[in-house]
């Protein structure tokens, strides 16, 4: 697949891609799962916080919400306009038009560097992670949000930890099977990992 293409793909899947549980995060106790699992990982605010593929801006929301200062990045140009008008009340929020891979953000400037669902998309794996660890200051830490769905697509914790490890990171997973985060069961292998 293209960068245009895979671009053109996440345009598409714009205009429903709150629908999911936890995407949108419309449900106030899958929300509520969200923000406790958030709260739970990431330094006390005020962090700065790089949300690399932030899609809609959910956590970019929730996360200023605690009282974050987040830039969020995603190269859809319909996830951008939604995540702009999503956090548009918000002050401490900054969403830009980039590539996760390559995100367009200043290095060693943030506490966090948060994705989710996106490790897993990219080519390079190892790379982009290199490529995050430099936008983070001393002391800051990356927090990977994943799977390896049911799908087949995704990637194992395994593959993860071992890609963490190879940016010179040490890997904390949390394994995150509580059905309130996804709006119900799963069967699936869903996690964080934090390094």
């Amino acid at each position: 697949m293209t960068s245009r293409d895979a671009v053109d793909l996440w345009d598409s899947e714009a205009p429903t891609f709150d629908d999911a549980a936890d995407h949108g995060l419309r449900d106030p106790a899958v929300r509520q799962a969200w923000r406790s699992l958030l709260t739970g990982l990431l330094p006390h605010p005020p962090a700065r916080v790089a949300d690399l593929g932030c899609g809609t801006g959910t956590l970019a929301l929730l996360l200023a919400e605690e009282g974050h200062r987040v830039d969020g990045v995603d190269f859809s140009s319909e996830m951008v306009v939604r995540a702009v008008a999503k956090t548009a009340a918000e002050p401490d929020v900054a969403i830009l038009q980039g590539d996760a891979f390559s995100p367009p953000l200043p290095p060693a400037t943030y506490d966090v560097v948060l994705t989710r669902y996106v490790l897993w998309a990219l080519a390079h794996p190892v790379e982009a992670l290199r490529r995050w660890v430099a936008l983070l200051r001393p002391g800051g830490r990356l927090v990977l949000v994943e799977g390896s769905w049911t799908t087949g697509a995704g990637l194992r914790a395994t593959e993860v930890v071992d890609a963490a490890r190879e940016v010179g990171r040490e890997p904390i997973v949390h394994v995150l099977d509580d059905p309130a985060l996804w709006g119900g069961p799963i069967t699936d292998e869903r996690y964080a990992v934090v390094c």
